[in-house]
């Protein structure tokens, strides 16, 4: 199934948390913390401005973005849990 988020809605699929800490300690699934970090999957057009113009997105698909451990709605597509969130809920875009 094809998403296409509107307006300045962004759809991330969280990436997966380390389960062993670097002294090398596995951490159980239910012990450890929801990942703060995703890659997005689709992208809105933007938010329209007082003129009715289009304002950019300031990411695109495929960027690695940081989001608060519980921003954006949970949603299920295909058995993958995904999230939708407005672009103003991301913190940064993660630079490799």
């Amino acid at each position: 199934m094809n998403l296409r988020p509107l307006h300045d809605r962004v759809i991330v699929k969280r990436l997966e948390n380390e389960t062993k800490t670097a002294s090398g300690i596995y951490i159980p699934d239910n012990a450890a913390e929801k990942p703060d970090q995703g890659e997005v999957l689709a992208v809105g057009p933007g938010k329209k401005n007082d003129k009715g113009e289009a304002i950019a997105m300031g990411v695109k698909v495929g960027d690695r973005v940081l989001f608060g451990k519980y921003s954006g709605q949970t949603v299920k597509v295909d058995g993958n849990e995904l999230l939708v969130m407005k672009e103003e809920d991301l913190f940064a875009v993660v630079e490799k």
